[in-house]
């Protein structure tokens, strides 16, 4: 049932309300380890006719489909699954027809099944370009994959999807090594942007990509996803491991490109015989930090440039602490300035952590050659940092736009377009350094003069006048009320107030106890008509009035809820105690958070902030480390029944401290203000204080 909720995309609790609410819903075939075991196929089948759950029926079909794959390992490894199905998908795409077309033969018969796709492969494949070896090391009991990539093809409408879905599964068959070295798809996506593949084939008419550090060949891929058109491409690649190249080999394939036009070569070194490369994307092969050479690495950055020939672009993706971090060697770092001052590097882009999200903690960034660049950028190199920025579409898109136009145009005095990621840097001014980081200097001057930057003065000008305002009203108040008494005496012990309980002031009618309602996430904005408090809000996690419901939303879908009063007290025992007084109303409470309200006719009242006071001083209220409720429910913590006039004293005493309170914070927070931009303006260079 676990497995049916994360094929339905909705959490595990679902899949039992429907197995208990729908009298279709199938039934279970076995039970194993003590958990119902079902059918699979019969569950997509319902999931795909009910419309229940949050996946599409293409992503369930597929989903069935790899599940069946994954339980294969039993058999096969799961390199040797990944590599068996792929030749399958790939004879089919070099064959034309469907796999289990064995002419006239019954595809329910293995052994003719399999011999059929054999002499398929060995017709088709004579020189083992792409799958007679794969083919050839498993037998007839391989027959059923050649019905799971059937499927498989059938899911994903072509052989190009399904391989890339096998793939993407590569994780889930166990295959780590594969996953190791694997690009974050907001990465691949910026990768794909700084290449420009579409715009070089539009300008070109054909081009010529290349890695010699394909891997399993994600960068390469990844350049195809965004064209159309690619007849025009020619694609080289390299890798050492001979199981990596062939599936590059396979996938290049199948991504479209010509079988006479491709080549993957077993070892270091591209096939240059087919055409100089136009376009070179690649990731310096991993290396642990205590076994890292940042010579090695330079050497192989030195090694890209030198395929370069005029006009070509190679993106190298690789460590931190070789391409943009100081250099402690002198030999590295004499190294690094000649490819400095080589005129072919174009950027240098550090890049944010997690761009190898199996490697959380390996640093990265990202070089951009470009041989024979515009005059405009000679004895320059643009830098960017955005080690501190995620990568989503803007910021990407934004970077992207800065280094085209740098490729493009270079640097312009006056009416150009300046970099909001980085600067231009004088290589010379590097050199000076020699060694130092490849960082830039201070913001880009789109950042100095944004604004945000530019208003930056009047915005602490208004913090200090605030913060005066605020100074002289609590001077003004002072002088009219004097200090703050409270008035407090000690009590004499024998005359203690009794103690009572919530739920018996809940019992005699003095406070009522309110529910709280569930709220589709998708229906709260940051606009709206009415103020939401959930545990967020009463905790402090999140501001009053940052989460709002529109009124029409709420009278259309939630016809039974009923709104705060100006004084009920708010209230929530997850993941603490923490209580709130609603001094406005029309509000909604969100469960799990509730609300209580005071009877004012009461014969003993109390008030919403005493109330809402002795409750959060109530004793043995909270839970012990790894306890899954709290010690007490509410109905049972204890608090003292204080007489009317106790209470109106306690009362006027919250009130005069809430109002001096209020009149503190705006001193607070406009001196916190005021700090907080004089910092910033200070840190990036746009501020200096003047003498006092």
């Amino acid at each position: 049932m676990s497995e049916i909720a994360t094929f339905a995309q909705v959490q595990r609790p679902v899949v039992s309300n429907w197995r208990r609410r729908h009298t279709d819903f199938p039934a279970a075939v076995e039970e194993g380890f003590g958990r119902p075991l079902f059918d699979g196929r019969e569950v997509i089948e319902w999931l795909i006719s009910t419309g229940l759950g949050n996946a599409d029926p293409v992503h369930l079909r597929a989903e069935i489909t790899l599940f069946g794959l994954a339980a294969q390992t039993g058999q096969y490894s799961p390199g040797q699954l990944i590599e068996v199905v792929g030749s399958l998908l790939c004879l089919r795409k070099l064959d034309g027809r469907p796999l289990t077309d064995v002419g006239g033969a019954t595809a329910d018969d293995d052994g003719k099944l399999w011999a059929a796709v054999r002499h398929r492969a060995e017709r088709i494949d004579a020189e083992d370009e792409f799958v007679l070896r794969e083919l050839r090391s498993v037998d007839a009991g391989a027959a059923p994959l050649v019905r799971l990539a059937e499927d498989l093809v059938e899911a994903a409408y072509d052989e190009r999807g399904a391989y890339e879905w096998l793939l993407a599964s590569r994780a889930r068959l166990g295959l780590d090594a594969l996953v190791a070295d694997a690009v974050a798809p907001e990465l691949e996506g910026l990768i794909g942007r700084l290449a420009d593949l579409g715009v070089r084939l539009e300008d070109g008419g054909s081009v010529t990509i290349a890695d010699p550090h394909a891997g399993i060949g994600d960068l390469l891929v990844g350049l195809l996803r965004g064209v159309d058109d690619r007849e025009q491409i020619t694609a080289l690649a390299a890798d050492p491991d001979e199981r990596p190249a062939r599936i590059v080999r396979r996938r290049l394939l199948l991504a479209g490109i010509d079988e006479l036009s491709l080549d993957v070569q077993t070892g270091h070194d591209l096939e240059e015989r087919l055409a100089d490369p136009d376009l070179i994307v690649t990731q310096i092969p991993y290396r642990p930090g205590e076994y890292r050479s940042v010579l090695s690495v330079l050497e192989d950055v030195e090694g890209i440039a030198d395929l370069l020939r005029p006009g070509a672009t190679a993106l190298v993706l690789g460590p931190a602490d070789a391409l943009v971090d100081a250099l402690r060697g002198t030999e590295e770092s004499r190294m690094r300035s000649a490819l400095l001052r080589g005129n072919v590097v174009e950027a240098v882009i550090a890049l944010p952590g997690g761009a190898l999200p199996f490697r959380p903690g390996y640093r990265s960034a990202l070089w951009i050659l470009t041989r024979g660049p515009v005059s405009a950028t000679e004895g320059k190199v643009l830098l960017a940092d955005i080690s501190a920025e995620p990568l989503t579409e803007g910021v990407c898109a934004r970077l992207a736009e800065d280094v085209l136009l740098w490729r493009a145009e270079g640097f312009r005095d006056l009416d150009g377009h300046d970099p909001r990621f980085g600067r231009a840097a004088n290589i010379a001014d590097l050199e000076r350094t020699f060694g130092g980081p490849l960082s830039p200097l201070g913001p880009p001057t789109s950042a100095i003069l944004s604004r945000t930057v530019t208003e930056r003065p009047a915005f602490i000008g208004e913090a200090e006048a605030r913060l005066e305002r605020a100074a002289n009203e609590a001077r003004s108040y002072e002088d009219e009320h004097g200090p703050y008494w409270g008035g407090v005496l000690r009590r004499d012990g024998r005359r203690m107030p009794r103690r009572t309980t919530l739920g018996a002031l809940v019992a005699e009618g003095r406070v009522a106890r309110l529910r709280g309602y569930r709220v589709n996430e998708q229906h709260v904005t940051k606009d709206g008509h009415h103020t939401v408090f959930g545990p967020e809000e009463i905790t402090g996690g999140s501001s009053i009035g940052s989460r709002r419901v529109d009124r029409l939303v709420l009278a259309a879908a939630y016809d039974r809820v009923a709104l705060t009063e100006p004084g009920d007290v708010m209230y929530t025992l997850a993941p603490r105690l923490a209580l709130h007084v609603d001094d406005e109303g029309f509000g909604v409470v969100v469960f799990p958070a509730r609300a209580l309200r005071v009877n004012p006719n009461a014969a003993r009242p109390l008030t919403p902030r005493v109330l809402a006071a002795l409750l959060g001083a109530a004793r043995n209220t909270g839970r012990s480390p790894g306890a899954v409720r709290a010690a007490r429910r509410i109905e049972e913590y204890q608090l003292p029944d204080l007489d009317p006039d106790d209470v109106e004293r306690f009362d006027a005493m919250l009130a005069e401290t809430e109002r001096r309170e209020r009149m503190l914070r705006a001193q607070t927070d406009a001196l916190a203000e005021a700090r907080r931009l004089t910092i910033a303006g200070l840190a990036d260079g746009t501020l200096t204080l003047g003498r006092s």
